[in-house]
């Protein structure tokens, strides 16, 4: 079969388009996820800070292909059917979690213990002071890193292709393997992680000068 340029760039598209989808599934789902997480990790219960440290350590220790395979073949393992779609997403989203609880409680952290003690004389409870008085200072210092991370979510989902999913890497794979083009496509597939990594990191850029200015 004899592919034209414009086959190789409307197929390329498609994965383009599969690649944001899991991007956006991934830090949407690691978001929640991750609030949760960090919630645990400052608890005053020594137990509770014990497992979301273990977690996060467990997916920032191990790298990805290999949570991938796990999520992958040990859903198998227990007779169920797992779609390359939902075994990647799960698996990104796991490992965007741990990444955005880590930077997460690292900026709650910085924010002076007398925020904490002001607001408990007013009577909060702990979950009232996170919520009113903590996050919304947290959130200033948290954008412009949280920003920059899902550059690195965007560049994760290229593992995938390992597993089957067909985003935009393994799309260009199988054209590659089909045009006997490689250079060009995938010079095309690294225009395409460019296009949605590059605005993301002039964001995160622009995001950390206009906050840390009007600090």
């Amino acid at each position: 079969m004899d592919f034209t340029l414009w086959d190789i760039v409307r197929n390329l598209l498609t994965g383009l388009q599969w690649t944001l989808a899991l991007s956006l599934v991934a830090f949407i789902g690691g978001g929640v996820i991750g609030l949760l997480v960090m919630t645990m990790r400052i608890s005053d219960t020594s137990a509770v800070r014990t497992l979301a440290r273990c977690y996060i350590e467990l997916f920032q220790g191990t790298p990805l292909l290999m949570q991938l395979f796990l999520v992958f073949f040990g859903v198998a393992l227990m007779g169920l059917d797992i779609s390359p779609w939902l075994a990647a997403a799960l698996a990104l989203t796991l490992f965007t979690s741990a990444y955005l609880a880590e930077i997460w409680r690292g900026c709650v952290e910085s924010i002076s213990n007398g925020q904490w003690e002001a607001s408990a004389s007013l009577a909060l409870t702990p979950f009232e002071q996170l919520r009113y008085v903590i996050l919304p200072q947290a959130l200033r210092i948290a954008v412009a890193p949280t920003v920059g991370f899902s550059v690195q979510v965007v560049k994760g989902t290229a593992v995938t292709s390992i597993i089957g999913f067909t985003e935009l890497t393994k799309t260009g794979g199988m054209l590659a393997n089909a045009t006997f083009q490689p250079f060009m496509v995938y010079g095309f597939v690294a225009l395409g992680y460019f296009l949605l990594c590059y605005p993301l990191s002039l964001s995160a850029r622009y995001l950390e000068r206009r906050l840390h200015a009007s600090a």
